[in-house]
């Protein structure tokens, strides 16, 4: 007989390895996610009272005017049918050779198979229909305060969003392509992607945005050449390098928010407003913020006041040995400026003199979408977990405004991260995004129902250190900048503050774009333009119905302005003049989380 013979055992193919991969990264999965504490149910959406009175009103409205809601059904059902109709239609054509539809202007399916391939055109055009229906009859119900009715419409819109078919593997023509394309790697390297995302976060999901590797906070972010010159337990002061021979003898500081890190105004030199100011020849120190933690749970927003911006004013004083000094608030930063500017009134402190409040609330009568979380079910139990953990924690705040524009910072990245396979990209706005800072649990409390929930400030019933205070005892003369497209601080509610404010001398700037885009947007960008107004403060539409356009940056309207505020030039300081020690170099150890090092 002869031998059997055997075949060599055929290697496996890329698409059973990529399967054996996926089995793998699956218990890593699982793993990740055992990991997952307790959420506060409160702190993941509205409570049940809130679903029971928007479906009250809904059927209150359907009894009362049914002939509306029939009207609507009719409509719905008619677009739907004829949707349905079309793509019969197109299945019994070679959609390969049809002319494509017109290109859709909405992002998420910009695909060309979008748009000819009938079941995933059909798809679409489905989707947007019932978001239209959906949101048309939220729009319409009656018997909401404005409450209830802006936070339905923003949760209704949530779940639209997440409802996208370009949300799922199944309904996504680009990621099934891309998974045929790739026998499978597209997904592993996507499975591979959400599970590094869920270990790094204790079993949360939190997406990665940018690349953590392709930026380093003192290499090629946050680089503008300069010293600590001051640290406490809250704050460390940077003075910057002087880039001329000479500089206004007024200093300037900027109070930036503790919510993110300082370095928002200091990313790649070409969009950096830190360097950009110091070229214009200015003095110019920084306030960067200490992430807290749970020992910092006692720290109040009296401390943020006088161990932080009265603290730094100070130093700066001292170090330059000037009087006065021009500051800059932003977001929450500015909130506390003002604070403190109208505490300054009230005792007879002059050592600011001119105030600019960049993206700044100080009416929170209104205070824009951030608004809709803040109802009593959510604040109940947001209160509950700060006073458990001794700080509101970072993902809390990150999460929340991520939600604030789900497609661009949740649904966009996901899908191209876990679906796609992709790696995130090399963007140091989005890295600084995600280098989020917690609050400490008395000072978070405090802002939250001081401002947001009682308006206190606004009211002039606020208390600093103290003095009661009220928006009307700011007197300084100072220049405000809001961001048409802001979702953080409204225009409208920002120029509401401005407005109340006792100062003769103040002027209001409207820039295009969001909270961060119109604030860093550098002249030889020439990307967004801004508004200015010549007339008194009347009402935001008056306002911006006379105010003037001008394509590109605000940053030299502002510069001309705080000029004229800056004093006369004097020879430009460096850091450390003056026998005054230097604790290390920028951008410090506060911004890179480092333990502090502070003396006995």
């Amino acid at each position: 007989m002869g031998k059997n013979k055997t075949n060599p055992e055929r290697p496996p193919s890329k698409l059973a390895s990529n399967l054996n991969k996926i089995e793998e990264l699956n218990n890593r999965f699982l793993a990740a996610v055992s990991k997952r504490k307790y959420t506060n149910p409160s702190l993941m959406g509205p409570g049940q009272d809130f679903y029971a009175k928007a479906f009250g009103a809904f059927a209150s409205d359907m009894v009362s005017n049914p002939s509306k809601f029939m009207e609507n059904q009719v409509g719905y059902w008619t677009k739907s049918l004829q949707s349905w109709l079309e793509a019969q239609e197109s299945f019994s054509r070679d959609y390969s050779k049809k002319s494509p539809e017109a290109p859709s202007d909405d992002p998420r399916f910009k695909g060309e198979l979008w748009d000819l391939h009938p079941t995933f055109s059909y798809l679409k055009r489905q989707y947007l229909l019932n978001s239209e229906a959906i949101s048309k009859s939220v729009e319409e119900i009656e018997g909401l305060d404005s409450g209830d009715r802006k936070r339905l419409k923003f949760f209704t819109r949530q779940i639209i969003d997440m409802m996208s078919p370009a949300n799922f593997l199944p309904s996504n023509p680009e990621a099934l392509g891309r998974a045929f394309e790739t026998e499978g790697g597209s997904l592993v390297d996507g499975l591979e992607n959400l599970v590094r995302d869920i270990e790094a976060n204790d079993g949360e999901l939190l997406i990665t945005l940018s690349d953590p590797k392709a930026f380093e906070v003192g290499g090629n972010i946050a680089a503008t050449e300069g010293s600590v010159v001051f640290r406490n337990e809250l704050i460390e002061l940077i003075q910057y390098a002087p880039k001329s021979t000479t500089a206004f003898s007024h200093p300037l500081v900027i109070f930036p928010p503790w919510i993110n890190k300082y370095y928002i105004l200091d990313l790649k030199p070409a969009n950096s407003f830190i360097n950009w100011i110091v070229e214009q020849g200015y003095t110019l120190f920084v306030v960067s913020w200490v992430n807290p933690d749970s020992s910092y749970r006692e720290k109040g927003m009296d401390d943020y006041a006088s161990e932080g911006i009265l603290a730094a004013v100070r130093e700066v004083k001292a170090i330059t040995g000037e009087d006065r000094v021009n500051a800059v608030g932003y977001c929450i930063g500015g909130t506390l400026l003002a604070m403190v500017l109208a505490y300054m009134q009230k005792v007879g402190d002059k050592s600011i003199r001119s105030a600019t409040f960049l993206a700044t609330l100080t009416d929170f009568s209104e205070p824009g979408e951030v608004g809709v979380f803040l109802d009593g079910h959510f604040m109940s139990g947001l209160q509950s977990q700060i006073k458990e953990d001794g700080i509101l924690h970072a993902k809390f705040m990150s999460r929340t405004f991520s939600y604030l524009r789900a497609n661009d910072l949740v649904y966009g990245p996901a899908i191209r991260s876990y679906m796609l396979g992709e790696a995130p990209p090399a963007f140091d706005l989005l890295f600084w995004n995600g280098d989020s800072t917690n609050l400490p649990a008395r000072m978070a409390l405090e802002y939250l129902h001081g401002c947001y929930r009682d308006n206190l400030f606004d009211r002039g019933k606020a208390e600093i250190l103290g003095e009661k205070i009220g928006i009307k005892d700011v007197r300084h003369p100072l220049m405000a900048v809001a961001c048409e497209a802001d979702h953080i601080a409204e225009w409208k509610s920002s120029f509401d503050g401005i407005r109340g404010m006792g100062s003769r001398d103040k002027r209001f700037i409207l820039a295009e774009s969001g909270h961060i885009a119109g604030i860093v947007n550098p002249p030889s960008k020439n990307k967004y333009g801004h508004f200015t107004g010549s007339g008194s403060l009347t009402t935001p539409e008056a306002w911006r119905a006379a105010a003037k356009y001008s394509e590109g940056s605000w940053w030299p309207v502002w510069e001309r302005w705080l000029a004229r505020r800056a004093g006369k030039k004097v020879a430009a300081r460096v850091p450390g003049s003056g026998n005054r020690e230097l604790l290390g170099p920028a951008p410090g150890t506060y911004v890179k989380g480092k333990p502090r090092s502070l003396p006995d």
